[in-house]
């Protein structure tokens, strides 16, 4: 039998399951060792939803909505400063909830809200911070 894939996986059983993969979305989900249940996208995603989507190249990226568009996302890694643009077409589907240290937190909870308004309140200034320490570091 063959290995499924994620869109499968979510019209199959309504889910998704797994591990992540990089540290895109750190401090808040560490690579190995936290679980991300995704589930179809009903309707349209919403500003700091975790959408799973899936670029032309193939590969699979997890990121949080920072704005929502007319006819894109702006999308971007907790831990990253790129943010890019998404079309829909692309979103194959959205956290749910997401297993840390054994826990499962549904990403409608009071403190994940106030997480990824945090995380995207300071953006520039973590972004800045970011610049500033690899020009003393000389990268």
């Amino acid at each position: 039998m063959g290995k499924t894939t994620i869109e499968e996986n979510l019209m199959k059983n309504g889910f998704h399951l797994s591990t992540v993969v990089g540290t895109s979305m750190m401090p808040f989900l560490r690579q190995g060792k936290d679980l991300v249940k995704v589930v179809p996208l009903t309707g349209k995603l919403s500003k700091y939803d975790i959408a799973l989507f899936k670029r032309p190249t193939g590969e699979y990226v997890l990121h949080r909505v920072v704005k929502v568009k007319k006819k894109y996302y702006v999308i971007c890694g907790d831990n990253r400063f790129l943010r890019e643009k998404i079309p829909p077409e692309w979103i194959i589907g959205v956290a749910e909830s997401a297993f840390i240290n054994d826990e499962e937190i549904q990403m409608s909870e009071r403190r994940q809200i106030d997480y990824a308004r945090k995380i995207c309140r300071t953006y520039w200034s973590r972004r800045i911070k970011n610049k500033v320490k690899r020009i003393i570091n000389g990268k």
